[in-house]
């Protein structure tokens, strides 16, 4: 997947948040974008299982 399909996707969401008025998408999105993230820089560290007993 080339950068600027990624871009484009990002692109599409924020018009169909536009358009639409889907606002209260905005910070669902970025909490998720966050926890993703989150979980995969501590897969590998010795954070991983006090992480995992959050969820």
């Amino acid at each position: 997947m080339s950068k600027l399909h990624r871009l484009q996707i990002f692109e599409e969401l924020w018009a169909f948040m536009k358009v639409r008025k889907k606002w209260w998408l905005g910070p669902i999105i970025v909490m998720l974008l966050l926890l993703g993230l989150l979980l995969v820089f501590t897969q590998g560290s010795a954070l991983a299982p006090f992480i995992y007993t959050l969820f």
